[in-house]
């Protein structure tokens, strides 16, 4: 079966030619800033994912799942997508193919606290847990939250 190599969070991401690009990857702490009348704001997010395929699981589809959760269970998004590697010509048999999606949303996290991303293809999960924080309102610019001050 294919295997999840890895998923990632970003900044932003985008899938080129089989290349994946990620853009400010890997954080763990998002800073949501407020918008007007205290509402929280949209944040950009890109979510990367790499699938290893194995030469006898090519030309044939799976389906792919991601999903962001808030720590009270509460799903907030979910993209359901197919991935399907074909053999390019000359390459040698029992090779391996790797697969890369991205996904770039603006997204509105409707409260702070921990969130799951996660990609699940054929019952194998792999996940990455991120916390969001409200931006500070202070008289003046606007302050991070303690926590991600120091």
């Amino acid at each position: 079966m294919p295997e999840i190599e890895y998923v990632m969070n970003a900044d932003h991401a985008e899938a080129i030619n089989g290349k994946l690009y990620l853009h400010g990857a890997g954080w763990t702490d998002l800073v949501q800033p407020m918008g007007p009348g205290g509402q929280p704001a949209i944040v950009h997010l890109g979510v990367g994912v790499s699938i290893m395929i194995g030469w006898n699981e090519t030309n044939r589809r799976f389906p792919l799942t991601i999903t962001i959760t808030h720590e009270d269970g509460a799903e907030l998004t979910r993209v359901e997508a197919q991935i399907e590697a074909g053999r390019p010509p000359g390459i040698p048999p029992g090779s391996s193919f790797r697969s890369v999606l991205a996904i770039a949303a603006n997204i509105q996290f409707p409260k702070p606290g921990s969130y799951r991303l996660a990609a699940e293809l054929d019952g194998e999960t792999r996940t990455v847990v991120f916390r969001v924080h409200r931006q500070v309102q202070v008289d003046g610019p606007a302050a991070l939250p303690p926590a991600i001050a120091s």
